[in-house]
């Protein structure tokens, strides 16, 4: 199956099976997935956090209006922005890359200065969009990659995010939720997995110019 057919065959599954469970290696792969999304500049403003606990998961069920996603899944992914994206942050990175790349830090001097100028020209505001839609980014490769290995995915928005960062410790950590994802395999009667999918035609979604 090529990914055509597999982006076809995915859909937000709304009913998991509780009794199957994703292997080590598959959540393994997901996550090494999402790693590899792009992020502007690389900086990958953003982290996961895999929520396996069950009375955690429950706390976390409670906030997102009891939908059943939360704890039926396999996994549940929380993906949080970094609040503090920062030159301290840009230098680590910066640093991170003179280590893989076994480059001199001196020479990567411009690349720094470019991130940090784009990074002054943002309030908090500002930034925390920006670091949101990065945080999104890494959701749709996340997703992708998903229906890749034939697994489920269901992306959510329908939770309080200000109870998951209490709920996750996420504040203290510097980060702040900004999109989840229940991962696992769907329940044979989910009947939104017989619906047929609807997007535009092609020729109303693309424009060549």
């Amino acid at each position: 199956m090529d990914i055509l057919e597999k982006l076809e065959w995915r859909y937000a599954t709304k009913k998991f099976d509780p009794a199957k469970k994703l292997e080590d290696v598959q959540l393994e792969r997901i996550l090494r997935a999402t790693n590899l999304s792009a992020s502007s500049y690389g900086l990958q403003p953003y982290k996961a956090i895999v929520v396996t606990d069950p009375a955690v998961r429950e706390q976390l069920k409670a906030a997102s209006w009891n939908q059943s996603q939360i704890t039926d899944a396999s996994h549940l992914i929380v993906l949080a922005r970094n609040v503090d994206v920062d030159g301290h942050y840009v230098g680590r990175y910066i640093d991170h890359i003179a280590r893989t790349r076994e480059v001199e830090r001196g020479h990567l001097t411009g690349f720094e200065t470019v991130m940090n100028g784009k990074l002054d020209t943002l309030d908090d505001e500002r930034k925390a969009e920006w670091t949101a839609k990065q945080t999104y980014l890494a959701l749709g490769t996340l997703l992708a990659a998903s229906a890749a290995d034939g697994i489920d995915a269901c992306p959510m928005e329908g939770f309080d995010a200000a109870a998951y960062d209490r709920i996750l410790g996420l504040e203290e950590k510097g980060l702040r939720t900004v999109v989840i994802a229940a991962i696992g395999f769907r329940a044979a009667d989910d009947n939104m997995q017989h619906a047929k999918k609807v997007r535009k035609p092609l020729k109303d979604f693309v424009e060549i110019v």
